[in-house]
């Protein structure tokens, strides 16, 4: 992606910040340190600017744990080497920074990647509530027939999986997990990304130390393990809770054992300054309050590597390389169109198809931005890009 960013788009290698948990010569891709390289590229931006930000890892969707959902019941989230966790909501805080004048396109070719710029008008794909009220008429004959029970038992098998207990899952191709297709001429083992919350929370209890993490607990671990490095919507969260769990004893409830444990954990964060503001649950899961509505993310683009209820596979030749299929197919109708320029609208529906030859059924890649943006071409069209 590095070598097509300078040569197809010249784009100046000075410009260019590469992180890898594969290369020991390049910063380790932490969460903090992803999230502090968007925070630069978003802060130096300008006019006129082109950014751009590929992700190639695992990502998931993360339960809801108040009652409160957003378009898809879940956060999507991407997963750095460290499981500092970035969310759809702080994608979506991050992109309405860009200056107008200035677009900032993120490819990610991670699993569950629908709408992972919270908010931003689903173009192609079937991922949000805002497609199915704009388009039902499209939705409808796109659904499967089982849809709702799906979703629901997509929610009974995050409960178990966090118990460790593993609950047979209906698949469609190969079993969820290997199959062989032939990827950018050559055969080649596909293999899917899918991060299981319960080997997340594994993760995290491994990480922090941790024993008793489970599905309830997993963002206050968080704010516990990274403070003020941890997500700026987890820490919202925190501040939340805080103030609630803080009512409950005004209240006169008793609160015991993890619900004891957070709560504590809340108040040391508020009496550290380390989350602040009133924020409710409406801010926290809808980004809104009554009375300051936060400016929408109109100058991002987000091509996914699948809809929010998929996952995004790896594709290894006989050779041993590996490669993430949406990344591979990018670079493939890249390199085919010398011609001209190709607009985000094409490149996804292109994408689409190429997967489609190559036997990849269960992931869709989808296209998140403004009318207008759709239309334009992917990353830039002229040769004086900065990013």
């Amino acid at each position: 992606m590095r070598r097509c960013l300078v040569e197809r788009f010249g784009f100046d290698e000075a410009d260019i910040r590469v992180l890898a948990d594969a290369d020991p010569s390049t910063p380790a891709p932490t969460g903090a340190n992803i999230r502090q390289e968007l925070e630069r590229l978003v802060g130096d931006a300008r006019p006129g600017d082109t950014l751009f930000f590929h992700y190639s890892g695992h990502g998931m969707q993360l339960p809801a744990e108040t009652g409160q959902d957003d378009d898809t019941g879940y956060d999507e989230c991407i997963v750095p080497c460290d499981g500092n966790l970035i969310k759809d909501q702080d994608f979506k805080e991050l992109v309405a920074k860009v200056p107008d004048g200035c677009i900032f396109t993120i490819v990610s070719d991670s699993c569950h990647s629908g709408g992972l710029i919270d908010k931003t008008k689903e173009q192609i794909g079937n991922s949000t509530r805002q497609n199915k009220t704009e388009h039902p008429a499209e939705r409808v004959t796109r659904r499967h027939p089982f849809g709702a029970i799906a979703f629901l038992l997509r929610i009974v098998h995050g409960v178990f999986d966090s118990l460790g207990i593993h609950l047979p899952r209906l698949v469609v191709q190969s079993g969820g997990t290997e199959t062989n297709t032939k990827a950018a001429g050559a055969t080649a083992s596909i293999k899917s990304r899918s991060l299981p919350l319960s080997a997340f929370i594994k993760m995290l209890r491994e990480t922090t130390g941790e024993d008793d993490v489970g599905v309830g607990m997993i963002r206050t671990t968080q704010f516990r393990h990274f403070g003020n490095d941890a997500s700026p919507k987890i820490k919202k969260f925190v501040q939340v809770m805080a103030v609630a769990g803080n009512k409950l004893r005004q209240d006169g409830k008793q609160l015991e054992g993890n619900e004891a444990r957070q709560v504590d954990t809340l108040d040391r964060a508020l009496e550290q300054d380390q989350v602040h503001g009133d924020g409710g649950i409406k801010e926290v899961y809808a980004g809104t309050t009554a009375s300051a509505p936060p400016p929408l993310p109109r100058n991002g683009v987000l091509i996914s590597g699948c809809q929010t209820d998929q996952t995004s596979g790896d594709a290894t030749t006989a050779e041993g390389v590996s490669y993430g299929l949406l990344s591979n197919a990018v670079q493939t109708i890249l390199a085919r169109k010398h011609d001209g320029a190709v607009t985000n609208r094409e490149l996804v529906l292109r994408a689409r198809e190429l997967l489609s030859k190559q036997g990849v059924t269960t992931q869709q890649p989808g296209l998140y931005c403004s009318d207008e943006h759709a239309s334009l071409p992917f990353i830039c069209s002229s040769r004086d890009a900065s990013g």
